[in-house]
């Protein structure tokens, strides 16, 4: 039998790096387009166009890429951990069911109350 190379999918760390590498190269094109707009439109101002430019694409660039990088960790698909999901998932019940269970518990909480209030 040969053996097959297995592909493995990227850990977390490797895709918030790729998301931060493409949030930053689309923040350092949007930071261009803007800050070459506000340039001619406004002119360079006492820094000069280099400066000028270079903080609206590196403050752009620095935006993209943190969200960019938050939003692919967000968007991981691996598989969770069996220790921390949930054994027994919850059931899902009808509005009257929920709302019953919900006075009962308000009703257990409010006679506990009482108990802790005759007791002291």
């Amino acid at each position: 039998m040969a053996h097959r190379p297995v592909a493995h999918e990227p850990t977390v760390w490797q895709k918030c790096k790729m998301g931060a590498m493409m949030g930053g190269g689309v923040g350092l094109t949007i930071g261009f387009i803007f800050g070459s707009y506000s340039i001619l439109r406004n002119g360079a101002g006492p820094r000069g166009f280099a400066a000028t430019l270079s903080q609206y694409m590196l403050s752009s660039g620095a935006t993209f890429a943190f969200f960019l990088a938050i939003g692919s960790v967000i968007r991981t698909d691996t598989a969770v951990p069996p220790h921390l999901t949930i054994q027994h998932p919850p059931t899902l019940k009808s509005r009257t069911e929920g709302s019953a269970l919900i006075r009962a518990r308000w009703q257990a909480e409010l006679k506990s109350q009482k108990m802790r209030d005759q007791s002291r």
